[in-house]
């Protein structure tokens, strides 16, 4: 269960926000939009979805920009998903009741389930972290 272009390109804008979080500092659409090579005009939109769901705030004026609403600690994937993927239903069963039929959608089931749990478990802080630890090990280098 991949994610959507859309949630991929949004985390990548978060975390470019998250690494900003403690300095106060805005980022503009186009700053991220380099940095992440997203298009322009898709992230404007992503990010105006983002700030509607209370994830982003934003500043206007000729210094304005974007930066998380609330501590990236408090940001659950889950949270970022639901907005710009939509709540996901489970898909009709088009099969009927068979035993073969009820067995794939169990596993379907719990499936998404598993899926949920990680995006509930997971903040936007520790894939920060993580971003940042992979930044400094590839910094790193031994004699």
């Amino acid at each position: 269960m991949p994610f959507r272009a859309k949630t991929e390109y949004g985390l990548l804008a978060l975390l470019e926000l998250a690494r900003l979080q403690s300095t106060g500092e805005v980022l503009q659409v186009g700053e991220i939009a380099q940095r992440q090579d997203i298009p322009d005009r898709y992230l404007e939109q992503m990010l105006t979805d983002l700030r509607k769901a209370g994830i982003l705030r934003s500043i206007r004026g000729p210094r304005g920009g974007y930066q998380l609403a609330r501590p990236a600690t408090e940001l659950t994937i889950a949270e970022v998903v639901a907005c710009l993927e939509g709540e996901t239903a489970a898909p009709e069963d088009r099969r009927g009741s068979t035993p073969e039929a009820r067995v794939v959608a169990s596993l379907r089931q719990r499936l998404q389930q598993t899926r949920q749990g990680v995006l509930e478990g997971t903040t936007l802080q520790d894939l920060h972290d993580q971003r940042r630890a992979l930044t400094l090990g590839d910094s790193m280098y031994f004699i």
